[in-house]
């Protein structure tokens, strides 16, 4: 488990988390949404254990991650949104280099995964495009086979059927031991892969729920028109998504993108309706 109590952390004079507190626990996808500039991909660092923390403790197992232990390091891998690649090798090749340092890397399943999607062993990175060399690093970050995966943007540089390999590729590859976490902008390219969701705001935590305690809270609703008590509208083809408070227990599909806009123009209220679930999940 990944569990962060009390994080403080600061670049210069400007505060990007204060006093939150954050557990991500075995079996599940997490989603991590923010606007730009929240810490996304600050977070994601500091669980990696390349950022050193102001105060407060950020623990993976039970290793300080910014100690960076051999017994931590070979259990998690941290996939950043630009990577610099070295231009002579092939994916294999580039795998094989840092293969040593994580105990399960399986070369047959890295060669099954670049199978699956569509890149050719034996070409080089220098000669692949962004997109081919992303789907390069995906398959390689998953042949490592760690516990905890922590992905920056990864459907960045991805086509439509590129993404759609990658979502059923991540949906079997993840188990009861296995935490992944996925920084991302793009939550339509993930929607059917996350859960729980983690919502960061400037310093804090909005929320880190799962769908179902979500939608015990929220409801939903498509209909012909605008409703004026809800907390957000979204016109969209053929009618309005209307989010509500859920007073009725009504259910319905939670929508990851409007509930992330939701909770960015309610903030406060998102603190009244899951400060008692959140950051517990």
């Amino acid at each position: 488990m990944i569990n962060i109590q009390n994080l403080c952390f600061s670049y210069k004079q400007n505060k990007v988390f204060w006093g939150i507190d954050l557990q991500f626990r075995e079996g599940c996808i997490y989603g991590l949404l923010g606007e730009n500039g929240v810490g996304k991909t600050t977070l994601l660092k500091i669980i990696s254990g390349l950022l050193p923390l102001e105060t407060g403790s950020c623990t993976v197992d039970e290793w300080t991650s910014f100690e960076r232990r051999p017994e931590m390091l070979e259990e998690l891998f941290f996939l950043p949104d630009t990577v610099v690649l070295p231009d002579n090798k092939t994916p294999i090749q580039y795998a094989a280099a840092i293969a040593p340092f994580y105990k399960n890397y399986s070369e047959d399943y890295l060669k099954t995964l670049l199978n699956e999607l569509e890149v050719s062993p034996d070409w080089k990175l220098a000669q692949m495009s962004y997109g081919q060399q992303k789907k390069s690093l995906l398959a390689v970050s998953l042949s490592l086979r760690t516990r905890y995966l922590l992905l920056d943007e990864p459907t960045n540089g991805l086509d439509i059927p590129s993404k759609s390999q990658f979502r059923s590729i991540l949906s079997r590859d993840i188990n009861d031991q296995r935490t992944i976490i996925i920084s991302t902008h793009q939550v339509r390219d993930i929607e059917m892969l996350i859960d729980p969701v983690v919502i960061l705001t400037r310093n804090n935590v909005l929320l880190n729920n799962t769908l179902e305690e979500v939608s015990k809270r929220l409801f939903f609703e498509f209909s012909d028109s605008p409703n004026p008590l809800a907390l957000y509208n979204e016109r969209q083809p053929g009618g309005w998504l209307n989010v509500m408070e859920n007073t009725n227990g009504q259910e319905s599909q939670v929508n990851i993108e409007a509930l992330f806009n939701t909770a960015h123009k309610n903030p406060h209220l998102f603190k009244e309706l899951f400060g008692k679930t959140s950051q517990t999940v």
